[in-house]
């Protein structure tokens, strides 16, 4: 039987699940678009591992990113952990001596600074759409270009023009200007990065000491006219680890097989919890003036978790959980 460890990382955008083995190893690694449904999502992938991979035994689970309370109240997961940890542990994995690490995705962005290992300081952006990479997909849209092929073309660019990138409303009107004056897609394409990553420097970035080594993460290093804007505007190589697009679900698995190390044994609930119906309701507690949104989560008609209060409340009521479903 193969014995691995579970890294889930479930975001607004895609959710990326890993398992590495006792040597670290990616036995498999997915990443899915989250549609707002990330029970189903987490249901469904888990299905599809108990299928696929059969005889295996999930010693531990890790989980990261904004759905992370969520997701650890469905697997049972082993820590819990956010998303500046599990990126920094991933990244000191693949490149030991990272400095900086950049990451940008869908509806994010982050920058982290460690010194000999130890996160020292960080940034996130989580309000201006023109430093993330729904930023690209909707340009890129309105040009008529795969995001795909959207680096590769940016890449063939000898002429960049320069696009207002402190908005995404002003960065489209600039570059709707800019197609009205004739002037080379690739130009255009080019400069979009550009702007995208002048945006992420002057906001996430401002006021950082981005120093050598720089690894980029996140599903937008897939773009290699990103990946171009920031070397260029750094003046210094960029990284891109072969599994950039799920570092923030490797780091949770790495820090698991750690935990499990110590407490010597699993909260995981199984792969059967693939087939027990979830329900989930929300409703709004009126006991103080904090009006908390509660969220219950119901499997097979039992309570399994409740969260959202600040005060404890509610979560405090809950007096059994649902250990083994499967």
């Amino acid at each position: 039987m193969k014995e691995c460890y579970l890294g889930v990382d479930v975001g607004s955008v895609s959710t990326n699940i890993v398992l590495i083995d006792e040597y670290d190893n990616i036995l498999l690694k997915r990443y899915v678009r989250t549609q707002g449904k990330p029970i189903e999502i987490l249901q469904n992938e888990l299905g599809k591992i108990k299928r696929e991979l059969g005889n295996i035994q999930i010693n531990g689970v890790g989980t990261t990113g904004s759905g992370r309370y969520l997701a650890s109240m469905i697997l049972g997961a082993d820590v819990i952990k956010n998303e500046i940890t599990s990126h920094a542990v991933a990244a000191t994995k693949y490149v030991p001596n990272v400095r900086t690490i950049l990451e940008i995705g869908g509806q994010d962005s982050k920058i982290i600074l460690l010194r000999d290992g130890i996160v020292t300081d960080f940034a996130m952006n989580t309000v201006c759409a023109a430093g993330t990479g729904s930023f690209l997909d909707r340009q890129a849209s309105r040009l008529g270009v795969n995001i795909q092929e959207f680096g590769l073309l940016a890449l063939k660019s000898k002429n960049p023009v320069r696009i207002a990138g402190r908005c995404a409303v002003f960065a489209e009107s600039d570059m709707i200007h800019k197609q009205q004056l004739g002037h080379n897609q690739e130009d255009i394409v080019r400069g979009l990065c550009e702007a995208l990553v002048r945006n992420y420097l002057n906001n996430v970035g401002k006021g950082k000491e981005i120093l050598d080594t720089v690894v980029f993460q996140g599903g937008v290093a897939a773009n290699a006219g990103i990946k171009k804007a920031f070397e260029d505007f750094l003046n210094t190589d960029v990284i891109v680890p072969e599994n950039f697009d799920v570092m923030g679900a490797i780091g949770a698995a790495l820090l698991a097989k750690e935990e499990i190390k110590v407490k010597g044994k699993t909260n995981f609930k199984g792969l059967g919890i693939s087939d027990i119906p979830y329900t989930v309701r929300g409703s709004e507690c009126g006991d103080c003036s904090n009006m908390c949104e509660v969220i219950e989560i119901k499997a097979n008609d039992s309570i399994i978790a409740r969260y959202g209060d600040k005060c404890g409340k509610w979560t405090g009521q809950l007096s059994s959980n649902i250990k083994n479903l499967a």
